[in-house]
């Protein structure tokens, strides 16, 4: 557990700078430059989702059971991770109503990702991983709205096509990894 904990206190931690020092972000990009800034910042969360990824595995392999959720939580989470990719997709392209309506897809997406999970599974690992990014994603939104009203920007409007694209992308997505990737990168099938 202690892997899983130190990957998601240095992956999280990387993710949260602009949630609890803005300032000191702003300083540090502004000293070292963007390219080093951003090449650090990956460095740092690619470090931190590997010890995530073997933290987990080696936490799955002594499992500490906290309860059993019943059979129809997984459907649950399957049904509730369409919409999750479906907003990741979103926000990776431009233009699309839901980016423009939601502001932050992405964070909304890993708030029902982690939800979905959180329902769906009862071992102490996943309390601790999916518990986690719950959290994070909550006081993420929070703050990038936050920032939103202080910047007084507006999104620009969605368009029709664009749209239709990210739920597209997100749909196949979600049926690739629901049928698919999910079994082979996790070792659980979701519908089976």
């Amino acid at each position: 557990m202690t892997v899983l904990i130190l990957g998601l206190v240095l992956f999280l931690g990387v993710h949260s700078v602009r949630i609890f020092a803005e300032d000191w972000r702003t300083g540090v990009r502004a000293r070292l430059g963007e390219g080093p800034f951003k090449g650090v910042y990956s460095l740092l969360s690619l470090l931190g989702l590997v010890l995530i990824v073997w933290g987990y595995g080696l936490a799955r392999q002594q499992p500490v059971l906290l309860w059993v959720p019943p059979v129809w939580t997984r459907h649950l989470a399957a049904l509730l991770t369409l919409p999750a990719f479906v907003m990741l997709a979103a926000s990776q392209l431009p233009a699309n109503s839901i980016k423009a309506k939601l502001r932050h897809p992405m964070v909304l997406g890993v708030k029902i990702w982690a939800l979905a999970h959180l329902l769906s599974n009862g071992m102490l690992a996943d309390v601790v991983l999916f518990g986690s990014f719950l959290v994070w994603a909550v006081l993420s939104f929070r703050a990038a709205r936050g920032r939103d009203r202080v910047s007084g920007a507006l999104p620009a409007p969605g368009r029709l096509g664009p749209t239709l694209v990210a739920v597209v992308v997100g749909v196949v997505a979600w049926v690739v990894f629901a049928l698919w990737a999910h079994a082979v990168l996790i070792g659980v099938r979701p519908f089976g």
